[in-house]
């Protein structure tokens, strides 16, 4: 390599005006130069200062105006010691320290998450809500928080949570609803992954999201709102005032491998390719692979090709599997081979076990995956592997394609991100993010809150929807839940059918207080009743669902191997096991509840308290803590033996936090002295527990 050659085209881009181009030669030079053990000159110094990449200079080998930008641009994000922001990054956490709201779309690179924590160690705001796409990501940036802010802040990421003089609110949009009446004000309302608000992008979920950023919309101060690879924010009534910041700025470069032109349409080619790349490739690789029958597809594939390899974690991480969920399960097989797999429907804990090994040098090499890994957590890798263009049965759009080529490379570790593309990719398009009213909102967002010009077609069905509920409930009991107690479920159309069963049966809703019964039997009628409220919403047969929910209801006093052994006989196995499970504790909880607050509001003579119906539901017939543990990393099985052995009683204890407090005092060492029956594997899941919920005190700036 001639070092001084590199060095002159880049300061050519530079002085051309080129320098994003500068900036992608600059990050391959910098590689080059890693690779090669070579001291960073002067020079290399001055062309990263140029370029607007800070973080990158080297302080020791800089001239001294380089090393007061390496020291000026430095931010306090709640470590220990500040960290140098890049240009970009800077300029952003700017706009945000004056108060301005800021809309931003920046690579997956860029380090959005810095400037949340920068923002908060600097105005040491009061409240802040942040809204994420998944749990897992909740859980993610949980630890991160917790690590940093834990000492001067309550984190919260539970329902139904006490607020304290100082928080931070984590949590999915759904969760969100439970705390708009309970928050006067809020400094910051921080939104993850913004884009799908729109329903381009996320058809089922957004409607929940757009009502979440109207009603905390109301009370928040600011708001900052992140998305990648947004080309054009049109004007809507939900972003009204914010700044739009358009931030194309890499912090690595993706070097790309067009295999698709040599695969065309032969899949034998196309499997061998696959393994020509693992086998010859080195450091982390992500698998995309676009559907559950992909995933499946590529583990078989990579079970027959691959021998399992000596790592004790990866052996006793499949022993557990084995004895806690399935020895005949694709992932028990996989993870002995160096291979895991993600999508949005394992337990969280499971999750975020893979997430973690995945991290460790002597962990999974390998992680398969659905669009999960590029919504629902900040991993990235040196590799990505792009096996299918498809997400579900739709071909990606450019704007996903860029979402999960983005997971290549990592600031620090990795500057090239090598990608193989094994299937053709989509055309490049400038996406522009379009926000709109969904239509299953309308008569549900207050007109006071957000100022929306609602089309013809929208204000008939706005006038047809409040003149049937105000017929079907009466004037009061409508304004009552469009005004002071909204509802889980965000499609009108389900509640008011809901509101029509309720008025003309009510004797057949008579009998909701058998789902508060210790007896599954007596809740088969209620359960066909309520999934007839949205009928297509189940994913499998009614009674084979109504079947799987009676045998779930055991899920505290049996082994998932025992339920599965009795669920086999409907056919349903560890992979629908899991999907049901969402379903029971997200779908159907929230539509009893929304059941149940308009049968009681109707029928106020005839109310019933479900609060034990809905907790058991909701939280998968688990303690709640212990289902809330599983968001922390604790999965179920280890929380039975903590309370078999009568090291923390989990059933008595309905608080996250208060459990947490518990856990922290008995200490990790204190835990696997109390219970004694822990496995290695599970003495390694919590100690990163452990390492999740500790403390070090904030430096808050005054």
């Amino acid at each position: 390599m001639d070092l001084f050659e590199s060095c002159h085209s880049v300061n050519d881009l530079i002085g051309a005006g080129h320098e994003a181009a500068a900036r992608d030669e600059l990050i391959k030079l910098l590689a080059q130069v890693e690779d090669d053990e070579i001291e960073y000159s002067p020079l290399i110094n001055r062309l990263i200062r140029d370029v607007g990449l800070f973080p990158y200079l080297d302080p020791d080998s800089s001239t001294w105006e380089d090393r007061y930008v390496y020291e000026a641009f430095k931010a306090d994000v709640g470590e220990e010691q500040p960290v140098t922001l890049h240009r970009e990054q800077s300029r952003l956490l700017t706009a945000l320290v004056s108060g301005r709201s800021v809309a931003v779309s920046a690579p997956t690179s860029f380090g959005k998450s810095f400037v949340i924590d920068a923002f908060i160690a600097v105005t040491n705001p009061a409240n802040v809500v942040i809204l994420v796409p998944t749990i897992a990501l909740a859980d993610e940036t949980r630890r991160r928080l917790q690590r940093k802010f834990g000492e001067s802040y309550k984190i919260i990421t539970a329902p139904d949570q006490s607020l304290e003089e100082k928080n931070i609110l984590i949590f999915p949009q759904e969760r969100a609803i439970g705390y708009v009446n309970a928050l006067e004000s809020i400094d910051i309302l921080v939104v993850d992954e913004f884009y799908k608000a729109s329903k381009s992008f996320d058809k089922e979920r957004s409607p929940a999201l757009i009502r979440a950023i109207v009603d905390l919309g109301e009370i928040a101060k600011q708001r900052y709102f992140l998305a990648p690879n947004i080309s054009e924010l049109d004007e809507n009534p939900f972003t009204k005032g914010m700044e739009f910041f358009r931030m194309d700025f890499h912090t690595v470069y993706l070097e790309k491998s067009e295999l698709y032109k040599q695969i065309g349409k032969d899949e034998q080619k196309k499997s061998q390719i696959l393994l020509d790349v693992l086998f010859e490739t080195s450091g982390k690789t992500l698998i995309y692979a676009g559907t559950y029958t992909n995933i499946k597809r590529v583990s078989n594939l990579l079970i027959d090709a691959f021998e399992p390899v000596e790592r004790n974690l990866l052996q006793q991480f499949q022993e557990w599997l084995a004895h806690n969920y399935d020895p005949n399960w694709e992932l028990t097989r996989l993870v002995s081979r160096g291979v895991g797999f993600h999508n949005g429907q394992l337990h969280r804990s499971l999750s975020q076990i893979q997430i973690r090994l995945f991290e460790e040098e002597q962990g999974l090499n390998y992680l398969i995956s659905t669009s999960s890994i590029i919504e629902g957590v900040n991993t990235s890798a040196e590799n990505i592997v792009v096996w299918s263009n498809k997400n579900g049965r739709a071909k990606i759009d450019d704007f996903t394609y860029k979402n999960i080529i983005g997971r290549g490379g990592r600031m620090f570790r990795h500057f090239v991100g090598k990608i193989f593309i094994l299937e053709e990719p989509p055309a490049e398009t400038l996406t522009q993010l379009d926000l709109e009213l969904p239509d299953e909102l309308l008569g549900t967002i207050d007109s006071d809150k957000i100022d929306i010009e609602y089309t013809s077609e929208q204000l008939e069905a706005i006038h047809a929807y409040e003149q049937e509920m105000t017929k079907l409930l009466g004037q009061g009991n409508f304004d009552y839940f469009r005004h002071d107690d909204g509802f889980q479920n965000s499609n009108t159309q389900v509640i008011l059918g809901a509101v029509r069963s309720i008025r003309s049966k009510p004797q057949s809703w008579n009998g909701l207080a058998y789902l508060n019964s210790d007896k599954p039997k007596s809740w088969e009628r209620l359960l066909y009743m309520i999934m007839g409220l949205q009928k297509g919403a189940w994913e499998i047969e009614w009674s084979k669902y109504v079947e799987f929910v009676k045998v779930l209801s055991g899920n505290w006093r049996r082994s998932i191997p025992d339920m599965l052994d009795e669920l086999s006989a409907l056919d349903i196995g560890i992979s629908e096991f899991f999907k049901l499970e969402r379903n029971t504790t997200f779908k159907l909880a929230s539509l009893l509840g929304d059941v149940s607050k308009i049968y009681n509001r109707m029928y106020p003579e005839k109310a019933v308290d479900l609060s034990p119906a809905l907790s058991r539901f909701s939280h998968a017939f688990l303690p709640t803590v212990v289902y809330q543990l599983e968001e922390y990393g604790i999965p179920r099985m280890i929380s039975r033996k903590i309370q078999d052995a009568a090291a923390i009683d989990l059933e008595s204890i309905t608080n996250i936090h208060a459990a947490l407090k518990k856990f922290q005092k008995i200490g990790y060492t204190g835990l696997i002295d109390e219970v004694g029956e822990f496995d290695d594997f599970e003495c390694y899941i919590l100690r990163y527990f452990f390492d999740g919920i500790e403390k070090r005190q904030a430096v808050i700036a005054t």
